[in-house]
């Protein structure tokens, strides 16, 4: 196995770089606009961002689009998913916790029904950096795992790298002989 899990990255074609790049950018634009972390005329906040909002959102945006072109084949229309993969609702919930996380607590209307503005400033704020974490930890598992396949599943056997199954044959004897 490869000594770094972020090695199968170094085998990535420009398809995949393009992907990892305009996820990233969605995903910022995504999560920072409608948060109001990205100032614009449209959405607005009762509370500045935190210090460390800008900072969890490029992180999840850089996580959340590396993760996406792990989906993506090198092949033209091609798409990478096995089944039973867990990955893709641990990176979906990842960024769900991370949108919690950096969003106004005030402007939060779940977070308002549930505890009204007062609870929403006391319990739901200074629960947020633990869901940044949170958010951050599982989009970076989900990216381990993906990474992780890659990297076993592109290593060469021993028997690959020599050659091909008759090549272990006594001379003049082939696979289709021994069945």
């Amino acid at each position: 196995m490869p000594v770094c899990f972020l090695s199968p990255l170094l085998g990535w074609r420009s398809r995949r770089w393009a992907a990892a790049i305009v996820a990233a950018a969605l995903t910022l634009l995504v999560l920072g606009l409608p948060t109001a972390v990205i100032a614009n005329p449209v959405f607005g906040r009762s509370l500045a961002p935190t210090d460390w909002a800008f900072g969890v959102l490029v992180i999840t945006s850089v996580l959340s689009g590396l993760l996406f072109a792990t989906y993506v084949s090198d092949e033209p229309g091609g798409w990478r998913r096995e089944p039973g993969d867990r990955t893709a609702r641990g990176g979906a919930v990842g960024g769900l916790l991370s949108f919690l996380a950096i969003g106004c607590p005030v402007c939060n209307k779940l977070v308002l029904i549930a505890v009204g503005s007062t609870g929403a400033v006391q319990f739901f704020a200074p629960v947020q950096p633990y869901l940044a974490v949170a958010g951050m930890g599982l989009l970076g598992w989900a990216l381990w795992v993906r990474l992780r396949g890659e990297a076993i599943c592109t290593l060469p056997t021993a028997q690959q790298q020599v050659g091909s199954p008759d090549d272990h044959l006594p001379v003049g004897t082939s696979a289709d002989d021994l069945r």
